[in-house]
C-alpha cells in the first residue's frame, strides 16, 4: 500500500518547523542593541522563518508571500524546478533586502505592495495560459524576487538590525525565509505534488482551481492596497 505521505520528506518538514517554530516573537521586549553573536543569528534566523510561517498574533503575516511560492510550485510540482526558483527568489530578495536595511534604496510600502499583489496575479494567470515551465520564468522570479525584498524591508524597519552585527543578522534573516519558503514547498508536496502530478487531471482538478483563487485573491488584494490602503 502506498504511504499516505512520502516519510523522508515528512520528517525534513518537521525538522524544519519544530526548531524555528519553537517560540513567539524572538525579540519581544529584547534591547537588539546588546544581543550577542549566537543570539542575533538564531533570534533572525526564526524571524525570517516565522515572517513566513507566524507562530504569534504579534507576527507579520506572510500570506502573500505564501500565495507567491504556492503559485510557482502548482505550474511544476516537482521539488527540484521549485526549489530552483524558490532559491532565485531568494536571491534576488536578498539583495534588496540588505540594500533597504543599509539605507541605500527607499520605496514607500504604498507603491510596494500593490506592486507585489501584482506580481502574484501575474504569475497565477501565467500559470492558466501556460502548458508548461518555460525557461524564462526563472528571470521574472528574480525580477519580481526584488520587488519581494523591499516588502520583506518592512519588518526588519519596524524592529531594526544590531549594529555590531548587522551582516549576521540580515543574512540569517534570509535563511530563516528561505526555510520558511521550502517548508511551505515540502508541504504543498506533502499534500498533493507527490501523488497527484503525475495525474492526467491534474491540471483541470489542481491547477486550473488553484491559479483562479489566488488571481482572484491577488486581484483583490492589488485593487485594495492601491484604494483603501
Amino acid at each position: 500500500m502506498k504511504p499516505l505521505f512520502p516519510p523522508r520528506a515528512g520528517a525534513l518538514l518537521v525538522l524544519l518547523l519544530l526548531p524555528l517554530w519553537a517560540g513567539a516573537h524572538p525579540f519581544s521586549n529584547v534591547d537588539i542593541s546588546s544581543l550577542s553573536r549566537p543570539q542575533a543569528v538564531w533570534g533572525y534566523l526564526q524571524l525570517g522563518f516565522q515572517h513566513i510561517i507566524p507562530l504569534s498574533a504579534d507576527m507579520t503575516w506572510g500570506l502573500d508571500h505564501i500565495l507567491f511560492i504556492v503559485s510557482l510550485f502548482v505550474l511544476e510540482p516537482r521539488l527540484k524546478p521549485v526549489l530552483l526558483q524558490a532559491t532565485a527568489f531568494t536571491v534576488a530578495h536578498s539583495i534588496t533586502l540588505g540594500l533597504a536595511a543599509a539605507g541605500l534604496i527607499s520605496v514607500a510600502p504604498s507603491v510596494v505592495e500593490p506592486l507585489i499583489a501584482l506580481s502574484i496575479l501575474f504569475v497565477a494567470l501565467e500559470n492558466l495560459i501556460t502548458d508548461r515551465l518555460r525557461p524564462w520564468r526563472l528571470a521574472v522570479v528574480f525580477g519580481f524576487g526584488l520587488l519581494h525584498g523591499l516588502g520583506f524591508a518592512g519588518i526588519l524597519r519596524d524592529i531594526g538590525l544590531p549594529r555590531h552585527l548587522f551582516y549576521e543578522a540580515l543574512v540569517s534573516f534570509n535563511v530563516g525565509v528561505e526555510l520558511g519558503q521550502v517548508s511551505i514547498i515540502l508541504l504543498c508536496w506533502l499534500i498533493i505534488g507527490w501523488w497527484t502530478a503525475p495525474k492526467p487531471w491534474y491540471k483541470q482538478r489542481v491547477l486550473m482551481p488553484m491559479s483562479v483563487c489566488i488571481a482572484l485573491v491577488a486581484a483583490w488584494w492589488t485593487v485594495e492596497r492601491v484604494f483603501f490602503v
